[in-house]
């Protein structure tokens, strides 16, 4: 279970998120929708103990942000938006090293594993630094996924995609929905009625509707691109 309780975040004066809370069980694909500067990046960063919260708390499969980040951090697979990686790295290298660092037994079955899943064998040949970007993006998903975590945390996962690439990817993502928890944000709406089973929408740090997407059409009586229209135009 992933829980966000009541969380606040301040930047001196301006508050990114504005007491925040709800709850996500494995099993579930949920979209975290909102236009930019709605705190999404924020909440992200903050249950991947990335930043502190201001107020409230998190929980990650029982263990709190706050008082147990490290053990958070083992059950959390995270594609941040600007995705970092070792450019100078072979693809399998970087994988070995990012394996290495979770201290997997099975390293190498597990590079290969994510090799194939996100589709890189074509490219294996190329330092990253020489990859194109939706390459680079799923270079990214495989170190996010490489120890099997419990919860992944995706922040425009499929930027930079080409279409064949986007489908790809979101296959990859709607399998690992079938037994984690997902959180992805997105400002596409065709990728959350593609791949989400729920939406939460943020606005100026809060929560303005959460639901299944069926729930929150029949609600709205419109479809989701102009409920978030409606909820996100101030």
């Amino acid at each position: 279970m992933l829980e966000i309780k009541n969380i606040t975040r301040n930047y001196g004066q301006q508050k990114a998120l504005d007491d925040v809370s709800f709850s996500v069980k494995p099993g579930e694909i949920v979209g975290l929708l909102g236009p930019n500067g709605a705190g999404k990046s924020t909440l992200m960063k903050i249950v991947t103990c990335f930043i502190p919260p201001t107020a409230g708390d998190a929980t990650v499969c029982g263990h709190s942000i706050l008082d147990d980040p490290r053990e958070v951090c083992r059950h959390i697979g995270y594609l941040p938006e600007q995705n970092p990686l070792y450019t100078d790295m072979f693809i399998p290298e970087f994988l070995k090293f990012v394996a290495d660092v979770h201290k997997l037994g099975n390293s190498r079955q597990r590079v290969d594993e994510m090799i194939e899943l996100v589709g890189l064998t074509p490219e294996l040949g190329k330092k990253i630094g020489a990859l194109s970007k939706g390459y680079r993006q799923r270079v990214g998903l495989a170190q996010a996924l490489i120890h099997d975590p419990e919860v992944l945390i995706l922040d425009e996962p499929t930027t930079g995609l080409d279409p064949n690439q986007l489908e790809e990817i979101r296959k990859v993502v709607r399998n690992a929905g079938k037994s984690k928890i997902v959180l992805l944000s997105t400002h596409i709406m065709q990728e959350v009625e593609a791949v989400c089973s729920r939406a939460i929408i943020i606005n100026h740090g809060r929560i303005v509707a959460d639901g299944s997407l069926d729930s929150l059409k029949k609600s709205g009586g419109d479809t989701l691109e102009h409920i978030f229209q409606k909820l996100t135009k101030n």
